[in-house]
Order: structure tokens, then sequence, then C-alpha cells
């Protein structure tokens, strides 16, 4: 073989292998990227023990003030005597996912206002990676805070040191990193362009509060004006929410006690001079008050869990796109 027949073959393998290498070498920056966003955004929030102290105390304090004070008014929903607390809690957790997924996206407004960005985008990483790495990482500190705060699900105020409960957290994991992803990709799809420190948290309460309230984390979905009602169908935290606390309320019958409380009307209502009294005072009589009392009854899950599961999902990667669409347009 002569000599510009061998330069030919050596030409002719380095075009074959030079795009397999540039490939790689790619994927690899990809990877590394997103390995060193997420290591980052976890360093971060651990090292904040202001932020892991005030996200663990302020669900604490949401359980302490409205679990006691609301649980009368919890019965006038049909709660029975279940305590309002193990009705709260998966809202409580759910609201405790919201706010740490959502929030750690305005570290992107922070790193590109101390001129971190520009020398992340300036690398050979590909800026879908970044975004990725934001939104893996903002769901990690989700996770952990969720998890954190899953520890007093244990506590006998709550459901109890018991192995029911132990299979209940964990059937709840794989919802939460759904939760946390999707909620972080609405934050990095927010924050991907904006430039103002102060106007994130205006503008992510204005959209989160309104998610946050018409999910039914606080109160029962029933008996709701009917465009209130179309609202609640339509904010995908509700499916959340309903499907947290299908697993943690499942085997809970809510409406315990009130079937005493009819048989003390019951009783009440043999004699027939109380009958005649109530009656005259407008109270149902004992069978209408049980089919009341029916009506009333309060469930543990709205909608079935394959239906949150699958809103849930839908409505995460309708935001992931966005959000790394909007990250990819941003200067």
């Amino acid at each position: 073989m002569g000599a510009l027949e061998e330069k030919a073959v050596d030409l002719g393998s380095e075009e074959i292998t030079t795009p397999a290498r540039s490939k790689s070498s790619g994927l690899s920056w990809a990877m590394r990227g997103i390995y060193i966003i997420v290591l980052r955004e976890f360093r971060r929030f651990w090292r904040d023990r202001a932020r892991r102290i005030g996200g663990f105390a302020q669900p604490i304090m949401y359980l302490a003030l409205l679990g006691v004070g609301m649980q009368s008014a919890f019965k006038v929903f049909g709660g029975g005597d279940v305590p309002y607390i193990k009705f709260m809690f998966p809202g409580i957790l759910g609201l405790t996912v919201l706010f740490t997924s959502v929030f750690s996206a305005i570290s992107i407004i922070w790193d590109r206002e101390f001129g971190f960005l520009k020398e992340v985008l300036v690398s050979p990483v590909p800026r879908s990676s970044v975004a990725l790495g934001k939104i893996i990482g903002g769901s990690i500190t989700a996770l952990i805070q969720g998890a954190i705060f899953l520890v007093l699900a244990f506590t006998p105020w709550v459901y109890g040191f018991s192995l029911d409960t132990l299979w209940k957290v964990l059937a709840v994991m794989p919802l939460i990193i759904l939760m946390s992803l999707s909620l972080t990709s609405l934050g990095v799809s927010v924050a991907a362009r904006m430039t103002s420190m102060e106007g994130f948290p205006i503008i992510m309460n204005f959209l989160l509060m309104p998610m946050f309230f018409l999910s039914g984390a606080f109160f029962p979905l029933q008996g709701l004006p009917r465009w209130m009602d179309v609202l609640t169908k339509i904010d995908p935290l509700t499916y959340g929410v309903d499907a947290l606390r299908g697993i943690m309320l499942k085997g809970m019958n809510l409406a315990s006690g009130m079937p005493s409380n009819l048989a003390q009307f019951a009783a009440w209502f043999k004699d027939p001079e109380i009958l005649r009294i109530g009656l005259g005072k407008g109270y149902p009589d004992p069978s209408a008050l049980s089919t009341m009392a029916q009506q009333a009854s309060l469930p543990a899950q709205a909608h079935p869990l394959w239906l949150d599961v699958l809103v849930m999902a839908g409505f995460g990667a309708f935001l992931f796109t966005l959000a790394l669409w909007q990250f990819n347009r941003a200067e």
C-alpha cells in the first residue's frame, strides 16, 4: 500500500470516528453538568440551616394551630369523631412539597444576578442540562423536606407508630417525587425569564395561593358553589392532595361517630314528648336524620388513584417541556 493510500485510509477513519467522539463528549458534558448543578443545589440547601428549620417548623405550626382550632368545624363537614389533624396531614404535606419545590427555582435568578449562570452558560454544558439539573436538584430538596415532615406521621397525635403507617409513608414517596418534579418545573419555567429577585415571590404567591386553597388541603371539597367546583377540578394540585390523602387515610372511616350521634338522637326521640317538641321546632325525624348523615359522610378520596396519578403525570410532562423551552429561550 502506497503512502497516499495509507493517508486516505487514515482520513477515512477520522471521518468515521470524529462524530462518534463528538457525540460521546457532548453526552459526557451534559451528564457532568447535570451532576454538578444537582450537587450544588443540594449543598446549598443542606448548608442553609434557617431554610431547613423554617421548612420543618412552618408545617408543624399549621398542624398545631389549625388542627386543633378547626376540629369542631370538621364535624360540620361530616368528619365524625376522626381528629381533623389526620385529615389535614396529607394537605400540609402537599403544602410542604409545593412551596419547597417552586421556591427552589429562585436560585436561577440569584445565579443570574451574581454572574454564575453566565459562566455556566458559556461552558460546553448544554442549556438543557442546566435546566434539568435545577429541576432535579429542587425536587431532591423538596423530597428531603417532605421526608422530614413525614416523620411526624409516626407520632401518637397523627397516625401512630405502626407497620401500617410505615407502608403508607413508603407508598406516598413516589407521589412526592412526581409532585416535586412537576412543581419545580413550574418554578423553573417562571424563573427562567425573570430578572427581579423581588418580583419572583410575588408572582409565585399569586399563582400558588389559589392553587393551594383550591386543592382541598384544609377543607373537604364538598358542597361548593358550581364555579368553585370547576376551579378545583382544573387545579392539578387537587389531584396530588387527593392521592396523598387516599393513601394516608386508607382504612379509616372519616364518618365514624356519626352513627353514635344518630343513635343518641334516636334514643331521645323515643320519648313521644321529646319527639313532639323536636318536630315542632323543625327537627327532622330519626329516619330523615339517618339519610342526611349518609349523604354528609366524608370520603377519604374523591377520585380514583389512577386518575390522580395520570393528571399529575400529564401536568408534570407539560411543565417539564415548558421549563426546558423557557430556559433555552432565556438570554
